[in-house]
């Protein structure tokens, strides 16, 4: 019987990491939440991938860094596509003592290049490692876990020693790119979904440090293409979440506070009445 893609998304949630050879399970297309999880794939075929604002076309073997604050879509042209992908989020990976930042690494940032062209002994190299966890993962060790995070950090610094692929579409605004991926990585904060799975990101800075931007290049960009400051983009649709759960859901204030990220209900009473001119009650019993 076929799992259902919500049971398969929870089921990766708690193990942290899934590591699959794509031409033996026909995974290439596995559903997942990019939200969740990071993505390495060690692909040979020809294939098109959009990564936030440019366009990467591919032939050959290739290593991709899927970075699941950054909108990403692939289009499999061969007839023929084999290779690994290993999925795994960041609490699984900072379990470990690693000297990689995942969000600071050239490999998951916005301004660099997720592609590497591989060569036939680096292909094979790193096939090795990508057997290696496949095996791990179905043991029963006791600590294969540690074990699987030491073999990714190795691609990571494997792939750090190599240059990126040069000849690829660029996006001509960086600015353009800058803010549709912020608007992204705004957007899928939300619904949220229960009170203790509060809001994460709610400054400007908490957006840049997650984009390796300065805060500063963050705002220019996005004042220049939506007119707005990134600080007003994220207090309203903190706004238009708060109302919607004030409407269609039976938390109390203090709950909403701490959902949307306020520490106490009172900085979230005074932030709402601010930005709509009454207060949380008041817009619930007058469902406005």
């Amino acid at each position: 019987m076929l799992r259902s893609v919500s049971t398969y998304n929870n089921e990766l949630k708690l193990k942290g990491f899934n590591v699959f050879q794509i031409e033996k399970d026909g995974n290439a297309t596995k559903v997942y939440s990019r939200k969740d999880f990071y993505k390495i794939c060690l692909t040979t075929g020809k294939s098109r991938i959009h990564y936030a604002e440019r366009s990467f076309e591919t032939e050959g073997t290739i290593l991709f860094f899927g970075n699941p604050n950054i909108p990403y879509s692939w289009e499999t042209l061969s007839t023929k596509y084999v290779g690994y992908t290993i999925l795994f989020s960041e609490d699984f990976f900072v379990s470990g003592k690693h000297s990689i930042n995942l969000q600071k690494s050239p490999l998951f940032s916005l301004g660099g290049t997720p592609i590497l062209e591989i060569s036939e002994s680096q292909r094979l190299f790193l096939n090795s490692l990508f057997e290696k966890m496949i095996e791990e993962q179905q043991s029963d060790y006791k600590f294969k876990d540690d074990l699987i995070r030491n073999y990714i950090d190795l691609i990571l610094h494997e792939s750090l020693k190599l240059k990126p692929s040069e000849n690829f579409n660029q996006e001509k605004s960086s600015a353009s790119r800058l803010t549709r991926v912020f608007m992204e990585l705004l957007e899928r904060q939300f619904p949220i979904e229960n009170p203790e799975n509060p809001l994460q990101l709610k400054t400007a800075k908490d957006y840049a440090d997650i984009l390796s931007v300065h805060v500063n290049s963050l705002n220019r960009a996005v004042k220049e293409v939506t007119g707005k400051t990134t600080t007003t983009l994220i207090s309203e649709r903190i706004i238009g979440e708060a109302k919607a759960i004030l409407q269609n859901t039976d938390w109390n204030i203090s709950e909403i506070a701490y959902a949307l990220g306020f520490e106490y209900p009172t900085y979230f009473n005074n932030f709402f009445k601010k930005q709509t001119g009454i207060s949380p009650t008041l817009a619930r019993t007058e469902n406005v």
